[in-house]
Parts: structure tokens; C-alpha cells; sequence
């Protein structure tokens, strides 16, 4: 990544600036440039759909990266109202890493629980990343339980390259607090909508990631393991991330293909970092959509779609 955006931006990143820099001088020295403006956007805009048209997996994995895509706290603020935030696991502290609260849909109440990155160094070492501990987890478990004592529905957001790895976290109980989250949230008897906003990455996605509907923004990716990781052990080197990419599968039509997830969100071209809000307005029409159809249905019947809907996950041979 440059300075500016992605490397395979450049070309895109350049035309922009030059059709600013037209505008500019058009302006100030009052001559009408209106024709090569609308020939440079033109060009602009076909240039786009040739290279976002045809991004590999790693291309995919770096746009799920960008650090000005949307975080759980963006959506929230841009699709929901009366958050409430919930903080606390009741048993050893607060977890900054995962954002969990009460909120509003137009008029449906919902239990948003998500993972929450920095916008800069010192808000990501406060979150760790979005890399959540032990206490984040059982924080996101206390609060499904919540929302299934009052009948409300769940809404969560993950975007994590893990969870936290630190010997802090494992003595606390790391693989556990997701363990039983996977086991739990197959038991929520409440409607569970599960949202890949960026990345997706490993136990420490899953830890919130069990629901009726799995949905995936159109950049995002959701894998065992990051391009990175896999490259290390595979290759014994990390540079062969991009291979190791395409290898696992990850991106949302793969995963789709695949049955692991329900329905992929789309984007604006470019990346939901080019327009944060319209982004969100189809998320929001998504989760609306979602909540209508899960609401309808009862409890017996819904723990019983979802059972089956994890157990039918895979391929094998007898």
C-alpha cells in the first residue's frame, strides 16, 4: 500500500488527481474545460470497472484491509439510532475490541455486538488491533443471552485478523470463551444475523460468527487463517500470501458457492471506502430484509434451520 491508497489504485488515484487539478485551473482562470473534464471522468469511470472488475483474492483481502473502510461503530452510526453501548463480561473486565450495544433499525429494536478496530496508533493498541481477548467473547455471550431473555434479535458485525494471541489471553482462557460461544450461539433461540464487514479472519471471527444468516460485504474476506499465515507454513514464506490467497478460497463468491455463507452484500465500485454511505444503505437493506424473514419464524423451527444449515457445511467421501 502507498501513502495513498492500494498500489493497484495508482492508475485510478493519478486520473483523479489530474482531473482535479483541470477543475481547478478551470476554475481560476475562468475557461471552460466541461468536454475533456467529462472525457478524463469517462476514461475514469471505465478504468474503474476494469480494475475492480477483476481483483484477485489478495487484491480482495487488501481492499477488506484499507484502513478507511467502515468499522462497526461506522454502520452503527450510520444505520442504527438510540445505541446504547453494554460493556462488561461480569467477570474480569471490559474488552474494547468487540463493541456491543442496544440499537434501532427503523423500528426494530437489535442486540449489535461487533468487532471494532482504530483509526490510528494509539485507538488501535486501546483495541488491540480488533483482535478481542477472552473477556471480549464472554462480554458478547452475556449480552446474546440478554437479548434472548427480552426477545430481541442479534446483529453481528466481525471484522478481526483474530483473536488477541497474547499469553494473557491464553491464560485467561482464550480457545475456551470461543469454544463456547460456537456452542452457545447454535442455541440462542432468538434470530442471528452475522455481517462480514472486512476481515474475517480465523477462531477469532467465529467466536461471533454462528447465526441464521451469514451475509459478506462483496471485498470482504473470511477464512481458517490469513493469506499470511498460510504462506508461512506452506511456503515457509510470507511473500507467497497472494498465492496462498487464491488457494484457501476466501472471498465472498467462493464462500458463497461454497454454502458457507448465505448472501454477499455489494459494494460500491472501488470498495466501501469510496462511499461509506451508500455501503451502508445496502447493508441496512440486507439486515431489514433478513429480520423480516427470520422474525416470522418460531423458536423450535428456527434453532432447528440453524442447526442444519452448519451441520450441512462441507464435502466428503465415505
Amino acid at each position: 500500500m502507498n501513502g495513498t491508497g492500494l498500489d493497484f489504485e495508482k492508475p485510478i488515484l493519478e486520473l483523479e488527481q489530474k482531473i482535479s487539478e483541470i477543475k481547478n485551473f478551470s476554475k481560476e482562470r475562468k475557461v471552460d474545460l466541461s468536454t475533456e473534464i467529462k472525457q478524463f471522468e469517462d476514461k475514469l469511470e471505465g478504468l474503474k470497472k476494469e480494475i475492480f472488475g477483476n481483483l484477485t483474492s489478495w487484491q480482495k483481502v487488501q481492499i477488506a484491509r484499507h484502513p478507511k473502510r467502515p468499522y462497526t461503530l461506522d454502520y452503527i452510526n450510520m444505520i442504527m439510532t438510540d445505541f446504547i453501548e453494554l460493556k462488561g463480561d461480569r467477570a474480569f473486565r471490559d474488552d474494547p475490541a468487540i463493541i456491543c450495544g442496544l440499537a434501532m433499525i427503523d423500528n426494530q429494536k437489535v442486540m449489535v455486538i461487533g468487532h471494532q478496530k482504530g483509526r490510528d496508533t494509539n485507538e488501535n493498541l486501546y483495541r488491540s488491533f480488533g483482535s478481542p481477548h477472552p473477556e471480549g467473547y464472554r462480554k458478547a455471550m452475556r449480552l446474546m443471552r440478554l437479548a434472548e431473555q427480552f426477545k430481541v434479535p442479534v446483529v453481528t458485525f466481525i471484522d478481526t485478523p483474530g483473536a488477541y494471541p497474547g499469553i494473557d489471553a491464553e491464560e485467561r482462557g482464550q480457545a475456551e470463551a470461543i469454544a463456547y460461544n460456537l456452542r452457545e450461539m447454535s442455541q440462542i433461540a432468538v434470530p442471528i444475523i452475522v455481517v462480514v464487514i472486512g476481515e474475517g479472519g480465523s477462531g477469532g471471527a467465529l467466536g461471533i460468527g454462528v447465526g441464521d444468516r451469514v451475509c459478506m460485504f462483496e471485498n470482504a474476506y473470511y477464512s481458517v487463517i490469513s493469506p499470511e499465515g498460510c504462506a508461512a507454513i506452506l511456503w515457509r514464506n510470507r511473500k507467497h500470501a497472494p498465492d496462498a490467497a487464491q488457494a484457501l478460497k476466501i472471498t465472498a463468491n467462493d464462500l458463497l458457492k461454497l454454502k458457507i455463507i448465505d448472501e454477499i452484500i455489494p459494494e460500491p465500485l472501488g470498495g466501501a471506502h469510496r462511499d461509506t454511505a451508500a455501503a451502508a444503505q445496502a447493508m441496512k437493506a440486507s439486515l431489514k430484509k433478513n429480520l423480516a424473514n427470520l422474525t416470522r419464524i418460531s423458536k423450535n423451527k428456527l434453532l432447528e434451520k440453524r442447526y442444519n444449515k452448519f451441520r450441512s457445511i462441507g464435502v466428503w467421501d465415505e
